[in-house]
Formats: C-alpha cells, structure tokens, sequence
C-alpha cells in the first residue's frame, strides 16, 4: 500500500504512527520549500484540519485525483489550516487510508471518485462528527434515491451537459463521419459522458441532416476496458474503434486516454482526441497536440469551495451538481485545433451552450432528473 501524508500548517513536522499499511504523515508550512511568501501574506493558522484521500489513479494522474487535491490543498493553504493526504494504489487501501486520516483528527475528509463510495459511507457512520466530502459520488449505495450518510457533502457533475457540446462539436469537425469513444467501466460517471457525447452527435445529425456515426456507445451498451488504467487492453480497444474509421476518439476513464495515444500513434492516421476532468491539453503535454477539446469537471473549484465553506465553520452537506449554468462543467478551448475548426461550428456550439443553459435544449442524464 502506498500512502504518503503531507500536512500544510503553520506547525513542526510530527511523525504519529497510522494504521497498519500507512506511512507516519508530515506537516509543514503553509508555504513550500520554493514559496516566497512572507509572514505577512501568509494566512493566519487555524484550528482545522483539511484531509484527502485519493483512488487508485494517485494524485498525479493528470484527471481529476490531481484537481480534487489542488483544490483542497489550496483551501488549506488560504485558511492557515492543516492538510495531510493519503495516496490509494489499490481499492484496499481505501478503508485503512480513511482511518488513518481519522485517527490524525481530520475535520473534514475529501474522498476521491466514485470507488470509494462504499468505504467513505463506513468511515462516515462511525464517524459523525466528521464532514466528509464525496467527489464524484451520491453516497447512495443502497440506490435508494438518498444518501447514506447525512455527514458527507456530495461533489456531482453533469458532464452529460458538456459532453453534449463536445458531442456536436466531434460531429461537424469529422471529416469520415464517424467518432469513436469507449469507458473504463461501465459506471454512471463513466457513461454520463458517453451519453452526453451520443446526444450531441445525434443533435447536430438532426439539425444538419448528416448521419454521424458514434461508434463504441448505443446509448445501453459499449466498449469498456474493464479498468481505468492504462494498459494493453486499453490500447487494444481504442485500436479496435480507430479500425473502425473514427477520426475523433473520446476515451472516459482516467489515465485510459494515454493507451488511446499510443494507439493512434501506432495507427498512423489523423485522429483528433478528447480529453475529460481536466483540460488535458494543460494537464499532459504529451497529448496536447491531439486535443481536439476536453470535457472539464471543474473539481478544484468545487473541492476549493467545499473546504472553505468547513473551515470557516459552514461545513453544507446539501449535494453540489456541476452545470454548464454554475461553470461546474465545460468545455476547454480548442487551443491547437482553433485553426482547424470552422469559426462558425464554434459560433454554433457557444450558442447551444447558451440553449442548454436557457432550457431551450435538453440534455438527458441520470442527474438531470430527464
């Protein structure tokens, strides 16, 4: 099990034994070895600590770990609050790495993706007095329609709304009239987006009158690598749909997309990319020039908003929804393809943003409630 502990505090380093897997946790500064801050830029220490525990993906998987963390840590920062982390490399890790951030007085924990559901309701329950914040996840195990645990704030994004725009964006810049996407695994997180995608290829079909094909999602079934890493199975699916004759190629699950690279590299074939979570294009230079756009989950806003909120005492267990209406979702800029992109296919996706946004569109999805 790998778990590395940070805390970022106005305090000396301490070492506190954890639980059974887990590594004694550091604080430091609010400022890093290389921050020029001086005393007096620097927030004030208060009586709060700040936790994270990632999923698998670890806090440098370029996605949305890595934004979540940002997020938090920079709340932390701005409170003069403690912060420490624990790095999952396996779902095992999930549960000990919850109680290790519990036994070192956290105030508020932040759990990573929707993986670590079951566990953070667990820890939750046991733990009341403790807020929790879920990124990616109702906390509704039991799919009863509520959640689990009344101490955990759920993060949720409707990226269908964004995947929407990509969607009908990947149609009109396709020049073989097919686009390509496949998943990790078939959760709703996953196929949220897929589903999104789906909808705006069919969109543009219908307003155009083209027959855009989406390959790899029917909107029930699809191709999925059974996992969110990136390996050769991976690589061989999204080869499988580049064989197909695709010529955009979303790939929905963490470091997968880096199998899709290599797979297009080895195709030899001009064939755009979409990115999710982050804009990728910033996030992972070694794909930027394939970028066509990136479906964004703005986590580190959300997560930064959360944190906040609990440290100055206004911990809100409502559930947060990302829309294109409050920026929790969007679209990156085109960056490398604004030259390739017709000014107005991009007149025509800012302005069915707006219809989304206004009603006047409607995007379906398991958060829409449609």
């Amino acid at each position: 099990m790998k778990t590395v502990m940070r805390g970022v505090a106005l305090a000396a380093a301490t070492a506190l034994a954890l639980a059974a897997c887990a590594a004694a946790p550091e604080e430091s500064d609010t400022s890093s070895a290389g921050d020029t801050a001086t005393d007096s830029t620097t927030a004030e220490s208060i009586d709060y600590t700040a936790c994270i525990v990632s999923d698998a993906g670890g806090f440098d998987d370029k996605s949305f770990n890595q934004l979540s963390y940002e997020g938090a840590k920079k709340a932390a920062e701005e409170l003069g609050a403690q912060f420490r982390e624990a790095q999952s490399d396996s779902e095992t890790d999930f549960q000990p790495n919850l109680e290790a951030m519990v036994s070192e007085g956290c105030n508020t924990i932040v759990a990573v993706g929707f993986a670590l559901s079951a566990a953070t309701v667990e820890s939750a329950l046991a733990n009341p007095e403790i807020g929790y914040v879920l990124v990616d996840d109702a906390a509704d195990n039991d799919f009863n329609g509520e959640k689990d645990a009344e101490n955990i704030k759920p993060l949720l994004y409707d990226t269908a709304q964004a995947a929407f725009l990509a969607g009908y964006l990947s149609a009109g810049y396709s020049q073989t009239g097919k686009v390509g996407t496949f998943g990790g695994q078939p959760y709703p997180t996953v196929t949220i987006f897929m589903d999104g995608f789906k909808q705006g290829v069919d969109y543009y079909n219908s307003v155009k009158g083209t027959s855009v094909e989406v390959v790899g999602w029917d909107g029930k079934d699809g191709s999925f690598t059974g996992g969110f890493e990136a390996n050769d199975e991976a690589k061989s699916i999204a080869a499988g749909i580049i064989d197909q004759g695709v010529d955009v190629l979303l790939p929905v699950g963490g470091p997968i997309y880096q199998s899709a690279r290599d797979a297009i590299a080895d195709s030899g074939k001009d064939i755009a990319m979409l990115g999710v979570d982050a804009d990728v294009y910033n996030t992972d230079p070694s794909v930027a020039s394939l970028l066509l756009t990136s479906i964004m989950k703005n986590m580190d806003v959300s997560t930064y908003e959360a944190i906040m909120a609990a440290g100055e005492g206004n911990f809100d267990p409502t559930a947060y929804v990302g829309t294109l209406a409050n920026d929790g979702v969007g679209i990156a800029p085109l960056h490398d393809f604004e030259s390739k992109v017709d000014p107005a296919l991009m007149t025509e996706v800012d302005q069915l943003k707006q219809d989304i946004i206004d009603g006047n569109v409607t995007v379906t999805s398991y958060l829409s409630g449609s």
